[in-house]
């Protein structure tokens, strides 16, 4: 990995860690990003997990104030998003490359569409919370795990597929729900990433730039958060996800 290389992952570490604390879809960036570098999917997507992880760690601590009372909802749902996160992984780690390089256009339109609706989910999930629906936790684990697999098996969207568990399946302020999709977003990266340093390869001279990049990135985007209006960027973010996976299409086709 030559300099210039170092400084074009560190920028789109940064750029995602930003886009992940204002927006989401940081992976997105950082992801076609390491492709782009040379590494095969199958290892940019590993990487990528562990590398982020500090990002989804800030993010949790930002927000830890509104998880006061939520212990109990926490030790039910954080397991079943850990186990979702070994999954995801373990399939990842057992997917044949080229089956994933087939795969890898549909997760990227698929994340992009998430990115895209993502609002429009919100509001829908703020009606739904102020309206007061009863909501059974207990039923949100089935779900939740789903997510959680395709989270530790990819990983770019998964925030907004928990974001919709959540919102419907457990009674609370979306503030609340937000910050407690934080804490289970990162108990499946952190659970996938861990399957991931134990049994796969990793880049660790590319996760070492992303992960203090992307953790700057998060900081800056905290910060720019309230000046940065979050629309413009995740149709940014939405617009680079179609751009990417078309691209993927097209070398699909001429294979």
């Amino acid at each position: 990995m030559d300099a210039a290389e170092i400084v074009m992952i560190a920028g789109a570490a940064l750029a995602g860690g930003a886009v992940n604390a204002i927006a989401g879809g940081g992976s997105l960036i950082t992801f076609p990003t390491l492709v782009a570098a040379g590494l095969s999917p199958v290892l940019a997507s590993v990487t990528n997990t562990v590398a982020l992880c500090p990002g989804y760690l800030g993010a949790t601590l930002a927000q830890r104030k509104h998880l006061t009372g939520q212990g109990k909802r926490a030790a039910m749902l954080l397991p079943v998003a850990a186990l979702g996160g070994v999954g995801g992984a373990l399939l990842l780690l057992h997917t044949d490359p080229r089956t994933f390089d087939v795969i890898v256009p549909f997760l990227i339109l698929l994340a992009a569409i998430l990115i895209g609706t993502q609002e429009r989910l919100r509001a829908k999930l703020l009606a739904r919370t102020a309206a007061g629906r009863a909501r059974g936790e207990v039923l949100a684990a089935l779900p939740l795990g789903l997510a959680a697999i395709y989270g530790g098996y990819f990983g770019a969207g998964m925030g907004v597929m928990i974001l919709a568990v959540l919102g419907v399946m457990v009674d609370d302020s979306l503030l609340r729900i937000n910050a407690l999709k934080q804490t289970v977003s990162l108990s499946v990266n952190l659970a996938a990433a861990i399957v991931f340093v134990i049994v796969a390869d990793v880049d660790w001279t590319v996760t070492a730039v992303m992960a203090g990049a992307a953790l700057a990135g998060g900081v800056l985007g905290g910060a720019l958060s309230t000046r940065i209006p979050p629309a413009v960027l995740r149709w940014t973010v939405v617009l680079i996800g179609v751009a990417v996976a078309a691209v993927y299409f097209v070398k699909l086709l001429g294979r």
